[in-house]
């Protein structure tokens, strides 16, 4: 399982999202990881118009094999437990 966030760093919502990231981290103990992608940069566009993104943030739970599994976007984050359980699926 991979978990990524799309977002602009420099934006109202890039502190809301690091804030997020190292709480699911200290949560997790180290243990899984979030992938962070900016979206202005070629690899952060690419994956944004791979699966979609409309809104930004977007939060993306991927299969290992890349099938997206759930997704959030826009300015209501999901629940840390919500994000933990697909994480240890």
């Amino acid at each position: 399982m991979k978990i990524l966030v799309l977002y602009r760093p420099n934006s109202e919502h890039g502190r809301t999202i690091d804030e997020f990231v190292r709480d699911f981290q200290d949560r997790s103990d180290g243990s899984h990881k979030i992938e962070m992608l900016n979206v202005d940069t070629r690899d952060g566009s690419a994956t944004a118009s791979l699966y979609d993104v409309m809104q930004y943030p977007a939060i993306l739970v991927l299969q290992n094999d890349g099938y997206l599994q759930k997704s959030w976007e826009g300015g209501t984050l999901p629940l840390m437990d919500e994000i933990m359980a697909y994480s240890r699926a």
